[in-house]
């Protein structure tokens, strides 16, 4: 089984946005956060704490579960792939995901799933971010 991106470190984020910048750049050839499958937000100004949103590659997704077209479906490792001629960006997937993780392209109104491929791990100064093993475990619980 392959490896999955995991948040190994939270409290060692200090709000760069070189993971979101990498992953658009990477995927997107754009120089924007907007087109990010990972997103880091702030709470308490910049020097307070950081919230990253980032698929945990869930056994059973809830995004590929309410996909109506079957344009969202989950790879071996846990990954997500987006079908986008299948897609009616009807963005059922990104409500299904109870963590927030899935993320919306305004511009093309489709999502952006992670491919778990690690280019925002390698751009992380703080190795806040690593890929490791995925956990085979249900479905990820509106409480976790």
């Amino acid at each position: 089984m392959g490896k999955v991106l995991k948040v190994a470190a939270r409290d060692q984020c200090i709000g760069c946005l070189s993971c979101m910048y990498s992953c658009s750049r990477t995927w997107h050839e754009a120089l924007t956060t907007s087109k990010s499958a990972i997103r880091i937000r702030t709470y308490m100004g910049t020097e307070g704490a950081f919230s990253i949103r980032a698929c945990r590659a869930c056994t059973n997704p809830g995004c590929v579960a309410a996909c109506p077209t079957g344009a969202l479906t989950q790879r071996s490792n846990g990954a997500l792939k987006l079908d986008a001629e299948k897609c009616t960006s009807c963005g059922d997937c990104v409500k299904a995901c109870l963590i927030q993780a899935l993320q919306w392209d305004d511009e093309t109104k489709l999502p952006l799933p992670c491919s778990h491929c690690g280019v925002c791990v390698r751009y992380c100064p703080n190795e806040v971010l690593v890929m490791g093993e995925r956990k085979e475990e249900s479905r990820v619980e509106a409480n976790s």
